[in-house]
């Protein structure tokens, strides 16, 4: 495996991707420590002027009237009412006042029916200067919209109702406003995608199809009465469709008894259908020889262990016989139940945000609370060379999404928009994402637009100090056919508070999922098909929302493609195992030096405290213990300072070689050469030969152990029986200290009394047979 991933000697330039602390001006580090902070705490506050247009009345008929706002180089247009008395827009227009220039609003009203001068005529107009509006703080309630006159040449052309205030992100129409930075967006198209919103997952539920047995099957392949019926049955649901194992009975009453899950998401738009058929022998294809379709608002939920009830369903099917139609009737007995006692798996195990199972009355009550701030992302760089970098942020957490609004055009965007999210589990990860909105100015180009991942960090909950902020740049990692990439920073503050410490201290006693998934647990390959269904379920429902959150980057987000075989993340994992095991390396290798005398001192010094652990036994237990703890306290002063991010060195960022990613992201199915192929399955063969040598010894040393007392070696096995006997009656009247004694004074004994070779017990281990020599 080593041979085809060596690293050359020039390596490419290394970027610093380590973590920064910042320092933002916020106001939650001044703030109470005791529970959820003041919402909006955690993010720098920027001030906006908000203009409402509510409604127009009084203007001229007939019209087609719309509203612009002008203020310095930035000018907001409504959408225009055609031949509308009744003008009605309620659109709120929002302006960063830092970039505000001019001190005057001006408001138009035109006609786009009344075209002047490359232009449209003007109906009236209105302005007022940014120093006249009022400052509003929520809660207080929002200001009460006015009638103001409309003028156009000293004359009153009807009145526009308005509201005009200087507030923050906080404020509540904050989401939903046209902001100034958008006015490159086309009006109309792209400006929706330009907002912040919060998307709640669907409730989402594993359809449990458990096919006993069919009666009264009308079979269509009767030719082949010698051989097996083979039936099965499929069931379908929208698109996905699933089929159980072929029955082997040979008359028409046969049984399958076999399990097929589904995920479906509440509330439920498609009906189950379920249909048996046949493989016709000798033929391409099967037979249908009954339907029926199950709507799922009938089935029963269950949240325990216990099976559904088992329940008959009619199978039709219409066939056309001597040119008349006949209607085939049979049954078939499934269970069907939508099992709520389990945690749907949409994400990758080891960054899971949710442990809660779908039935809501098992939930247990919350123990805290986590608050992010989306501060801010620096040095962004385009996803392709002639794009500006229009970017948004996901943050996902359990159930709910949210998304920022897109800055465009702008490498050091601001968004400065906080979130909060209840936490029942501390053993969960936050995962934010950042992307470029490839919806704004891409939808007439080939290939159609995509909203492509710029990085993501993510965050373990159990790492953080409670009610600490921590407040850091992180860095936006991504691993590209070129290699590695950092592709800008983003600056968060991240804060998690406990409202039970209590309840949060007993969820390390409890089990990590929830009790359906121990008692009736799920197969690797069923988990791993229904995370693929849940991904795609909650693909498909969160893009029908407005704005929608696409398939890309729900996929981005949850980590879908983390299964697929890459040779780098092969050798992370094998370096990571590794890591683990020098700890148990060194301690044997501690241990051979004490043994061989290396340092006389040492040996003497663990003989004695051998023999006093030997005599006195009881202070076994207490001294392993107090030896934990001694190693607790003095890593407390070493703890991690930062929150844990990426590590290029582990993930063999920069020594990974070119062929070597181009497998990694090369999609599924391949579109490479056979040539390319071939050298990679050469590849792969090299490493699975390792893994197949390394896995033949450990069963090997297994069978071994074994074969001892088998008599598989009868005479190695009358030999080790006899020792057991002379053992047992020698151990019968010696005390029971004097053999750890004996035995450690005979494995710390000194060089002079040592044999080069191999001992005894060693040898005869390894003369044991192993089944190495029966297999092909």
């Amino acid at each position: 495996m080593m041979a085809h991933y060596k690293t050359t000697n020039t390596q490419r330039p290394r970027e610093d991707l380590s973590l920064k602390e910042t320092s933002p001006k916020i106001t939650g580090r001044a703030a109470s420590t005791t529970g959820p902070m003041t919402a909006f705490n955690l993010v720098e506050q920027m001030q906006f002027l908000y203009v409402r247009v509510v409604k127009a009345r009084g203007l001229p008929q007939p019209c087609d009237p719309y509203v612009e706002l002008k203020i310095g180089n930035y000018k907001g247009t409504t959408k225009h009412l055609e031949k509308n008395p009744y003008s009605e827009w309620n659109l709120v227009f929002s302006f960063n006042r830092e970039r505000i220039q001019n001190t005057s609003v001006e408001i138009l009203v035109k006609d786009k029916a009344l075209a002047v001068d490359d232009g449209h005529e003007v109906i009236g107009r209105f302005a007022f200067n940014v120093s006249d509006a009022p400052t509003r703080v929520p809660p207080d309630s929002p200001l009460a919209p006015q009638w103001y006159r409309l003028m156009d040449q000293n004359k009153i052309k009807g009145e526009l109702m308005l509201a005009f205030w200087i507030g923050t992100q906080a404020d509540e129409v904050f989401p939903d406003a046209w902001h100034a930075d958008t006015a490159s967006v086309i009006s109309g198209y792209g400006v929706s995608d330009t907002r912040s919103k919060v998307y709640i997952s669907p409730r989402i539920w594993y359809l449990r199809v458990n096919a006993i047995e069919a009666q009264d099957l009308q079979v269509r392949d009767k030719n082949n009465r010698g051989q097996p019926v083979e039936i099965f049955v499929k069931a379908t649901l929208g698109r996905l469709v699933l089929r159980s194992k072929v029955s082997q009975t040979k008359t028409t009453n046969v049984a399958w008894n076999q399990d097929i899950m589904f995920v479906v998401a509440e509330p439920f738009e498609e009906d189950l259908v379920v249909t048996v058929e046949e493989n016709l022998i000798n033929k391409e294809g099967s037979f249908t020889l009954g339907r029926c379709e199950i709507p799922l608002k009938n089935v029963e939920k269950r949240n325990t262990g216990s099976a559904a009830a088992a329940k008959w369903h009619d199978l039709w099917r219409t066939e056309v016989v001597e040119n008349k139609e006949v209607r085939f009737a049979s049954k078939i007995q499934m269970r069907i139940s939508l099992d709520g006692g389990y945690h749907v798996l949409d994400e990758p195990a080891h960054s899971l945000s949710d442990l809660r199972p779908t039935a809501k009355i098992l939930w247990k009550p919350t123990i805290g609370n986590l608050e992010l701030g989306i501060l801010s992302a620096s040095g962004l760089q385009p996803m392709k060379p002639e794009n500006r970098v229009n970017a948004y942020c996901v943050a996902k957490y359990g159930p709910k999404w949210v998304r920022t609004r897109t800055i465009v055009d702008s490498c050091d965007p601001k968004w400065n928009e906080q979130y909060t999210w209840d936490v029942y589990d501390p053993c969960t990860v936050i995962t934010i994402a950042v992307f470029q909105n490839g919806y704004l100015h891409s939808w007439d180009k080939p290939g159609g637009p995509m909203d492509l991942p710029i990085g993501k960090v993510k965050i373990r909950l159990s790492t953080l100090v409670i009610d600490k902020i921590y407040t850091n740049s992180h860095p936006l990692v991504v691993m590209q056919p070129s290699g590695v990439k950092k592709m800008g920073e983003i600056q968060l503050a991240v804060r998690f508070s406990c409202t039970n410490k209590m309840n949060m201290l007993l969820t390390y006693g409890r089990p990590l999922l929830p009790k359906m998934h121990y008692l009736v647990p799920l197969s690797k390959d069923q988990i791993s098909m229904l995370s693929e269904q849940a991904a795609y379920t909650l693909a498909l429902r969160l893009s029908r929302a407005e704005p929608p959150l696409r398939k890309e980057v729900v996929d981005y987000v949850l980590d879908v493609k983390t299964n697929l075989w890459s040779l780098r993340k092969a050798k992370v994992n094998f370096d990571r195992i590794v890591k683990v095991m020098d700890g148990v390396f060194g301690v044997v290798k501690w241990f051979n030096g004490i043994c061989k005398w290396t340092n006389p001192f040492s040996t003497v010094l663990v003989l004695i405290i051998f023999c006093v652990v030997v005599i006195y036994p009881g202070l076994i237990l207490p001294a392993l213990f107090f030896y934990f703890s001694k190693e607790g306290i003095w890593n407390f002063w070493k703890r991690p300072k930062k929150i844990l991010h990426i590590d290029a060195d582990l993930s063999h960022a920069y020594t990974a070689l070119p062929d070597v990613l181009d497998e990694e992201f090369d999609p599924f199915p391949t579109r490479r050469t056979e040539e390319v192929l071939r050298r990679r399955y050469d590849r792969l063969r090299s490493m699975a030969g390792s893994i197949q040598t390394l896995l033949g010894d450990i069963a090997a040393q297994g069978e071994r152990v074994q074969s001892i007392l088998s008599w598989r070696d009868p005479r190695a096995t009358a030999i080790f029986t006899s020792l057991c006997i002379i053992a047992g009656i020698i151990f019968w009247y010696v005390p029971f200290q004097c053999i750890p004694l004996l035995a450690g004074m005979y494995v710390l004994r000194h060089p002079w009394l040592r044999d080069q070779l191999p001992p005894y017990h060693y040898n005869f281990f390894r003369r044991m047979p192993a089944k190495t020599d029966i297999f092909l």
